[in-house]
């Protein structure tokens, strides 16, 4: 997924009116708006775009049930969503399905802008992947119905790695560097066998996960920063070792421009979205010439003895609390979430929302390595003031503080944890 899923912050004004209708479970749980004769779905141009058919499917399921009624769609780019979806919702006309990035679900959960959900009504929820479960549960309740998902992978070069003996992706986190080892050594100070940016907290946290640490543990409704317990450090002290050993490129840098990096030929290995690997190696960006029957996918082995936690981007679909036809937009939701919403979707390239469907990719070579990746995931803390952390760039600076060597990794743990405290439990 060619995007960036930035958490929503500073949705205030759309606000005190919408607020005001939160925290009710009536709407999409009952059947409020079930005599609809109108429905107003807003999506991305994702499925505009690239899977249009699930859409009329969805429509033909729903209009089945309720004959007569009529579906409207929206599509939105990525950019200008957010602030198309505030101000309508400041008004008494919202849309009554509108898909979100997973990790923009949150601050509009907290302000009382979705409408609850009764998870029984949706199939293979029980199942639903844990990250993306996750977005979608604020205060114990669901407000939305994870839509699919992307994971992160590790990529690598195989003739970079052939050239010093590997040939085969490593199944353990030994293997990797001992592999990296000898790359580094072969190519010298100029070369990054693992291209990792210092300022990547998914991948970070994913070290962080995999030693048994968190971002922020939960505890009689209050949350509290856990960066600097000796786990956490335990998994950021990994992390610098990768840079320090791996990463000889700038340590300032984020993620966003890696498989540009990736494509100009030298580094050795990434690890990241599942997409990044093929971007590289198109024509635009390879600069090497080599990289289209070079570049491998394989599951990220942790330094725990298991497979690498993942971080798990993708889009959730929720029902505004001020539609006035919650329950048709709830089995809208269904119809295109449901069995064969999440075949097409996989036809397309895409991972589930669900472990059942999960399994299924598994058994294909062809998809076997992101499916696998994505069975051991993690997401952020679903606490009220998680915006003001992700916009404080707090996780980014302790990063780079490490990476750079401005500060020790337990020193800048412990000053990320103090930012976190002032503002995780705020709304």
């Amino acid at each position: 997924m060619k995007r960036k899923l930035a958490a929503a912050i500073g949705i205030a004004g759309m606000m005190v009116s919408v607020a005001a209708c939160g925290g009710s479970d009536s709407g999409s749980s009952d059947n409020s708006g079930a005599d609809a004769k109108e429905l107003t779905v807003w999506l991305t141009v994702d499925a505009q775009n690239n899977w249009p058919e699930l859409v009329k499917a969805a429509d033909a399921a729903v209009q089945k049930k309720h004959p007569g009624i009529k579906i409207n769609h929206e599509y939105y780019g990525w950019p200008d969503k957010n602030t198309k979806l505030d101000a309508v919702l400041a008004t008494d006309k919202a849309p009554d399905v509108v898909e979100m990035g997973n990790t923009e679900m949150l601050g509009y959960m907290v302000k009382g802008a979705f409408a609850p959900l009764d998870t029984a009504k949706f199939t293979n929820s029980s199942a639903w992947l844990d990250g993306l479960k996750a977005s979608v549960t604020y205060d114990g309740k669901t407000y939305g119905v994870p839509y699919y998902a992307g994971g992160r992978v590790g990529n690598w070069r195989k003739d970079v790695f052939a050239s010093v003996g590997v040939k085969s992706a490593p199944k353990t986190y030994t293997e990797l560097t001992a592999a990296l080892d000898k790359v580094q050594k072969k190519e010298g100070d100029k070369f990054s066998a693992w291209y990792q940016p210092s300022r990547d907290w998914y991948a970070a946290m994913s070290f962080v996960y995999d030693a048994g640490g968190s971002i922020a543990v939960e505890s009689g409704g209050q949350w509290k920063a856990n960066l600097s317990s000796p786990e956490s450090v335990k998994g950021l002290t990994e992390f610098k070792n990768v840079l320090d050993k791996y990463m000889h490129g700038d340590k300032t840098k984020d993620e966003s421009d890696r498989y540009i990096v990736y494509g100009q030929g030298k580094s050795g290995m990434i690890f990241g979205a599942a997409w990044e690997g093929a971007t590289s190696a198109d024509p635009k960006n390879d600069k090497t010439g080599k990289l289209k029957d070079n570049l491998e996918n394989f599951v990220m082995p942790g330094p725990s003895g298991k497979n690498m936690p993942v971080f798990l981007g993708g889009s959730d679909l929720a029902v505004p609390v001020k539609s006035k036809a919650q329950a048709v937009a709830a089995e809208w939701i269904n119809a295109f979430t449901g069995p064969s919403g999440q075949k097409g979707l996989m036809a397309k390239g895409n991972l589930p929302n669900n472990k059942t469907d999960l399994a299924t990719l598994k058994d294909d070579p062809a998809t076997a390595v992101p499916a696998t990746a994505a069975e051991s995931n993690w997401f952020v803390p679903m606490a009220p003031g998680w915006g003001q952390v992700e916009k404080a760039q707090v996780l980014q600076t302790m990063l780079q503080n490490i990476g750079t060597g401005k500060k020790s990794v337990e020193a800048a743990a412990k000053d990320a944890d103090t930012a976190i405290d002032k503002v995780i439990n705020t709304k």
